[in-house]
């Protein structure tokens, strides 16, 4: 009878092994790996709960990864222990079965955790997870809260149990190793994308920082560059945080950094350092797009401006009867007003010019040596125009307030605002007027000229007290 019962057990627990490997196998997902060993384990071997760690090698310690029929809180530290530390330590340690049948909680080796209840449990049988090779792979144990002495062959089923584990295992970590490689690979393949695609900086230097939080969970990421700016933030800083410098031919151009809540591990700062490298190469591909961009820019302006002044300068020729002294300062006062334009665009490196600034610094230029014991005011309200338009705008600006300045009387105001949908500009003076100023000349052909083609609007001139000169256009 005692023969049969022994064959029946041995049955049981081959089945029970057989079931046991065929569950654990049936995952490459190493987190589901290790909660079905937890929970497979423990519903074998009837116990009440089981502990599953990990052998942390770089660290040298084994760190609790899975349980089952108890739980640690999920806001306190992981426990973690080293070979020969604890009972489970102890085993893993020894490469060998450890069992306490009662009281396991007073035993000298016994390492308690303050957010791991294992004082509840009387038993334990702890056994390690080894390779084939005998390499450490972790360890796990098993509990009751009533006293219970394990049997040879239970403890021969839960180290059979811990061989095929290891295999297991050791599947897992390679599958999840392929997969971390894969979305390191998607991430930088995402980042050499957009930098390859897209022409502006902003853009490139954007995906890197928004791809560098998704590849590594980060809860915020920045590029540094070399001369302290921050090129791009996103997220908020975390308890951690790591540097990565921009090299470039030797040279480090900025940094990567990148914060999160909790530490980075050797293989995402590996995977940060890529992404700093191509960082870097976008940095400066963006650059010299934007070097190249902004010499066809400044090329096109200039000869564009340098069109204009021929233009003014043959207007200017076709007059008659006009003092070349006189000639020579107008056309003088028209290139500063081209060149105030150009000087505005190349400062903000954009397509649009702020007006009141522009008027005020042609204003200035205009009344040294025009406006000696005379009065200029201004009211300025803030106005953006494009490139073109700013320079057409500036040549009537500098033609008017010169005329004021020489024709009008001892107060000069200036004006710029927005009136329904239109913008205004009116230069008056309290001189004698119309009357005693010429309607028609180089000057005013200049300005009508440009008001109607360049502008779109319309010049008028009120005689009423002084002189008003008003130009108005749509915005």
């Amino acid at each position: 009878m005692g023969t049969i019962e022994h064959v029946n057990e041995s049955e049981r627990h081959l089945r029970l092994l057989t079931e046991t490997i065929e569950a654990v196998n049936s995952s490459l997902d190493l987190e589901e790996v290790l909660g079905l060993i937890a929970r497979r384990v423990a519903d074998v071997l009837e116990a009440d709960a089981c502990f599953v760690y990990l052998y942390d090698e770089s660290a040298d310690e084994l760190v609790l990864r899975a349980t089952h029929g108890s739980h640690v809180d999920e806001l306190t530290r992981t426990p973690r222990m080293r070979p020969g530390e604890g009972i489970t330590g102890s085993a893993a340690f020894e490469r060998a079965p450890v069992m306490i049948a009662s009281q396991a909680h007073l035993d000298p080796r016994f390492k308690s955790f303050p957010n791991l209840p294992e004082d509840d449990y009387e038993s334990i049988l702890a056994v390690p997870i080894l390779a084939r090779d005998g390499k450490l792979d972790g360890a796990l144990n098993v509990r009751t809260i009533n006293p219970r002495e394990f049997a040879r062959a239970e403890i021969d089923l839960l180290v059979s149990i811990a061989t095929q584990v290891a295999q297991s295992i050791e599947h897992a970590q390679l599958y999840a190793q392929a997969q971390r490689r894969v979305h390191e690979l998607e991430s930088l393949a995402r980042i050499s994308e957009a930098v390859s695609e897209s022409l502006y900086l902003e853009e490139s230097l954007e995906a890197i920082v928004k791809t560098t939080m998704a590849a590594v969970g980060a809860t915020g990421a920045a590029l540094v560059l070399e001369d302290g700016k921050i090129a791009w933030p996103e997220g908020r800083a975390g308890a951690f945080a790591v540097r990565l410098p921009l090299r470039w031919k030797r040279r480090q151009i900025g940094e990567l950094v990148c914060d999160r809540d909790s530490p980075f591990t050797d293989e995402e700062q590996s995977l940060l350092a890529s992404i700093a490298s191509h960082a870097a190469v976008a940095l400066e591909h963006g650059r010299a797009v934007m070097r190249g961009v902004l010499a066809q820019e400044i090329h096109h302006r200039v000869k564009n401006n340098l069109q204009t002044v021929a233009s003014l300068l043959r207007l200017q020729a076709r007059a008659t009867d006009v003092d070349p002294r006189k000639a020579l300062d107008d056309s003088v006062n028209r290139i500063l007003a081209i060149a105030a334009v150009h000087e505005v665009l190349m400062e903000r490196r954009e397509e649009e010019v702020e007006l009141a600034e522009l008027l005020d610094r042609l204003r200035a230029t205009l009344v040294q040596g025009l406006a000696e014991g005379k009065d200029v005011a201004s009211s300025l309200e803030p106005v953006q125009l494009t490139g073109d338009r700013a320079t057409a705008l500036a040549l009537v600006f500098s033609e008017l307030l010169q005329n004021a300045l020489e024709h009008g009387g001892s107060t000069v105001r200036v004006e710029l605002a927005r009136r329904n949908g239109d913008v205004v500009l009116a230069i008056s003076d309290d001189g004698e007027g119309i009357d005693g100023e010429p309607s028609t000349g180089t000057g005013l052909s200049i300005v009508r000229a440009l008001v109607r083609d360049e502008l779109g609007g319309e010049l008028s001139l009120d005689s009423n007290r002084g002189l008003r000169a008003e130009v108005v256009f749509p915005a």
